[in-house]
């Protein structure tokens, strides 16, 4: 990790004691606020604020219409690293973020003429809110030409794709090193191998897997995940907290990988199970079901061929394109 980083990271704890989530209050910047309301003086037609973090920058009073574009129930995020945190600091710590994002999402949601939710069960939640003007549903999109279809391989190869300097990632890959591997490679041969596409991995994560001298493969960031992913024969989703809709996993399904992910690894996607993916959740439900997907051939090439399918006919670019451009018109009409 750079110096930077090093420092960046360590004057935004500061922000462990401020009355609002940490990931907001290091967005508050008097700058950033200027430059929003000269954009907003200007009285756009629709103005779209992407993520939660952003409303700390709207200022009290919104006159044009405006759409806040969220990705997750950050709230219900905090919750969950709370729950699989051991250190006690560490669970007080996301406890007491997860109050504050709460308290941050009621008060501003309300703000806007629509909140646009990544899947039905995140908008059902947002719904609950009180005084929550309208929430709006929108499909996640994937580029079909970009991530193309090829047939997975024969080998022993388990790949994952994701930020690897983002907690939830982190967790995942590490319940995956610790509890699954081992009762994976007791199953396999000595050829089974890991790649982690994904930037930032975090150095203790990487040093666990070379002192145990696993056949697993950090690459770091890289400017294409294409070449290092096709011809895998699984690609797995270990998560245990998270929120929103997994891009990853459409991605994966795109370019014909098949998918092993826990339940909340695929949450908000409207999958099926043994048709589009294999869900497992335990240790031993995981490694099981890696091993099927190594051992059968003709189920890797099934799940493959269902999933592809699947993303072509639901998650175009153009159809959710059009599904965003209606949500920005009927929030101009509702205001």
């Amino acid at each position: 990790m750079s110096s930077h980083n090093r420092w960046y990271k360590a004057t935004r704890m500061r922000y462990l004691f401020s009355e609002f989530p940490l990931s907001v209050a290091s967005s508050a910047h008097p700058i950033a606020r200027q430059r929003v309301e000269q954009q907003l003086a200007e009285q756009p037609d629709v103005t779209v604020f992407d993520f939660i973090h952003s409303a700390i920058l709207a200022p009290s009073e919104l006159n044009s219409p405006t759409v806040l574009f969220t990705h997750n129930v950050e709230a219900e995020i905090f919750r969950r690293h709370a729950q699989v945190a051991v250190n006690p600091l560490i669970r007080y710590i996301w406890q007491s973020q997860y109050r504050k994002m709460t308290a941050f999402e009621a008060s501003q949601l309300p703000r806007f003429d629509t909140t646009v939710a990544v899947s039905q069960r995140d908008a059902e939640a947002f719904s609950r809110i009180q005084g929550i003007r309208r929430v709006a549903t929108i499909p996640t999109g994937v580029d079909l030409e970009f991530f193309a279809y090829h047939t997975p391989g024969n080998d022993d190869h388990i790949v994952f794709t994701g930020a690897m300097d983002w907690q939830a990632n982190i967790d995942g890959i590490s319940f995956f090193m610790d509890q699954v591997w081992p009762l994976l490679a007791q199953r396999r041969v000595a050829q089974m191998r890991m790649t982690i596409v994904g930037r930032n991995p975090a150095p203790e994560l990487v040093e666990r897997a070379r002192k145990r001298r696993l056949p697993w493969t950090f690459t770091g960031f890289v400017d294409d995940i294409r070449p290092h992913v096709y011809g895998a024969a699984v690609y797995v989703i270990p998560l245990r907290v998270g929120g929103g809709t997994r891009i990853k996993a459409y991605e994966a399904m795109a370019m014909g990988l098949p998918v092993v992910s826990t339940g909340l690894g695929i949450e908000g996607l409207p999958l099926t199970p043994d048709e589009h993916y294999l869900r497992a959740d335990s240790p031993q439900e995981i490694a099981l079901a890696i091993d099927r997907l190594l051992s059968d051939p003709r189920l890797r090439i099934r799940l493959s061929h269902s999933a592809r399918q699947y993303v072509e006919n639901q998650c175009s670019f153009q159809s959710v394109a059009r599904c965003f451009e209606d949500i920005c018109l009927d929030a101009v009409a509702q205001h």
